[in-house]
């Protein structure tokens, strides 16, 4: 324990320079041994029985595991091993050889940072103050500026819930803010207005999930939300009989990059000119007078320069290629839009689009103001997680999928009929 702390004490001193020699030197000497490896398959292949193979199991295993299990044993041990994983990723992109040092840290972050250990609690105004900067510091999707909006967030009429973990105990994992309303809400305004009055909770008949947040980058791959949404909902349930709805209001954080992306940047599986131009076209008329252009691609592209301006014309042709992004854009066999992946493996619905809900700077620049709402519906979360998970099916409300199968023929090389809702390319 004692070296422990020494070593944490240094890695605390170090700077750039000195933390990339020590990756190196785990990367380099810490890494398991390759003939050992080879000889103790062997052993196993010629006699597979219980005792070799925890042989070669111990053999596979790099010897900085235990380093990082000794580091582990000192007080700040389990702070400090975050720390380094951060430091570590922002390497990676640039510097392969440090994956198996990053698969070992990743391997027992997620052992030590399973369900079993961690605690829900609920965020309220007398929460201690650390917890409370926390959330302003780590809030990523709605900036909080400053403790009057906070405060708002933490009112009568809202809950905050955040995961903590023994060894991190004023440090929260991931947390939730909700929002408890009379019907679902289609528009971030009205949730994040200071003035808004405060409505009774007793009285709510929806929750309203709107910003769900990750806190440490060191933990970066090691899922809490599932179990976060899942809890959060037990809870409600619990305090208020009449919540009958379970909704989120989330952002498209990549929809503006992919209609702005030209053809030589997009591939096969994304926006085209050609696909454009068919999904526009049953408003190509409007696009092209209003940009007073002859191709309503262009149209789109030269109104969307000045979104609020033509709101009017635009809120329709949003809502098509919206529905289209969530549904059919992929990226390494997985939705383009990481936030509709999260809440469809999640076992979500998707539920509704809803064109400029969000006319804050950040929410025009990322997608244009459009948002999404996902239901979680307790009876359906297996089905719709397993139909996704499995064969890559969007649930979707009646509604949405009636327009789905409208448009769906326009997203192929040539229109075909009986589409279904899925997210196959």
């Amino acid at each position: 324990m004692a070296l422990a702390r020494d070593v944490i004490a240094a890695y605390h001193s170090m700077d750039a320079a000195s933390r990339d020699a020590l990756f190196d030197l785990l990367a380099r000497e810490f890494d398991p041994d390759p003939a050992a490896i080879e000889r103790a398959a062997r052993r196993y292949h010629e006699s597979p029985n219980p005792d070799v193979f925890i042989a070669l199991s111990a053999t596979v295993e790099a010897p900085r595991q235990e380093l990082f299990r000794r580091i582990n044993f000192a007080p700040g041990g389990t702070r400090t091993l975050v720390a380094m994983r951060a430091h570590l990723l922002g390497l990676l992109p640039s510097r392969s050889d440090l994956a198996g040092v990053d698969f070992d840290l990743k391997h027992l972050l997620g052992s030590w940072f399973n369900r079993g250990f961690l605690r829900l609690e609920r965020i309220d105004w007398h929460t201690c103050a650390e917890v409370l900067e926390k959330l302003i510091q780590y809030e990523s999707v709605h900036e909080i500026n400053g403790w009057p909006d906070l405060r708002r967030r933490l009112a009568g009429d809202r809950r905050c819930f955040g995961f903590f973990h023994p060894a991190l105990p004023e440090e929260p994992l991931i947390f939730v803010e909700v929002a408890l309303t009379r019907g679902p809400v289609t528009a971030l305004e009205p949730l994040l207005d200071l003035d808004a009055p405060v409505a009774d909770p007793a009285a709510a008949d929806t929750a309203v999930f709107y910003s769900i947040n990750n806190c440490l980058k060191g933990l970066r791959g090691i899922s809490f939300g599932s179990f976060l949404i899942k809890q959060v909902m037990e809870e409600l349930s619990a305090e208020f009989a009449g919540i009958r709805r379970y909704i989120t209001l989330s952002p498209l954080p990549d929809f503006a990059p992919a209609l702005r992306a030209d053809d030589a940047n997009t591939g096969a599986k994304q926006f085209t000119r050609e696909r454009l131009a068919r999904l526009l076209r049953d408003y190509a008329g409007v696009l092209t007078r209003r940009a007073r252009s002859g191709d309503a691609v262009d149209a789109l592209r030269r109104l969307l320069e000045r979104p609020l301006e033509h709101r009017r014309v635009l809120a329709a042709p949003l809502s098509r290629l919206a529905l289209v992004y969530l549904t059919r854009l992929k990226r390494d066999g997985t939705a383009l839009d990481q936030v509709a992946h999260f809440h469809l493996a999640n076992g979500a619905r998707l539920e509704r689009i809803n064109p400029f809900a969000n006319l804050r700077p950040y929410g025009l620049s990322r997608s244009f103001g459009v948002m999404a709402n996902y239901r979680y519906l307790p009876g359906e979360l297996e089905h719709n997680h397993e139909r996704f998970v499995r064969g890559g099916e969007i649930a979707m409300s009646p509604r949405l999928e009636r327009e789905f199968e409208e448009i769906a023929p326009l997203w192929q090389a040539k229109p075909q009929s009986g589409a279904r809702a899925e997210a196959k390319p």
